[in-house]
């Protein structure tokens, strides 16, 4: 099960560049279910996603890159690349997605929950903006929908 809550951001923390990064690489082969590949350094993913925004259930299959680069061919939509920072903050890790072109300005926090109480009692740092959480728009998946700019 995943329990996370997503965020846009006002602006990038300054001392951003001191943590951990990786590179993401990843498409959508179905929306509904979320069916998507990810490159994530030199690691490939299959993940299923089930319905929901706060709360939903979770699986992540490894891949070769054979596989990854055959299923990529496949993908619906937009390939979205990002820089994804990995954020200690009150006990938990802000995942900080900072998404290249056509995405760009974008920026977007999540944070993973253990339970949907913890999420419900979560206080975000101040250079957080608006929660998306429940909008819809702000997913991933229908992000890889948008026509480019």
């Amino acid at each position: 099960m995943e329990i996370e809550r997503k965020f846009t951001v006002k602006r990038l923390p300054e001392d951003l560049e001191q943590f951990p990064k990786k590179r993401l690489e990843q498409a959508y082969l179905c929306t509904a279910p979320v069916v998507r590949v990810r490159r994530s350094n030199d690691t490939y993913w299959l993940t299923y996603k089930g319905v929901g925004l706060l709360a939903r259930e979770e699986h992540e299959f490894p891949l070769t890159e054979e596989a990854y680069r055959h299923l990529l061919s496949k993908a619906d939509g937009l390939v979205i690349v990002k820089t994804r920072y990995c954020i200690p903050y009150a006990g938990y890790t802000i995942e900080l997605d900072v998404f290249a072109p056509p995405l760009a300005p974008l920026v977007a926090a999540e944070v993973e929950f253990p339970t949907e109480a913890e999420a419900a009692a979560f206080q975000p740092p101040e250079w957080f903006d608006r929660e998306v959480t429940y909008d819809p728009a702000y997913s991933n998946s229908n992000l890889s929908r948008r026509r480019p700019d």
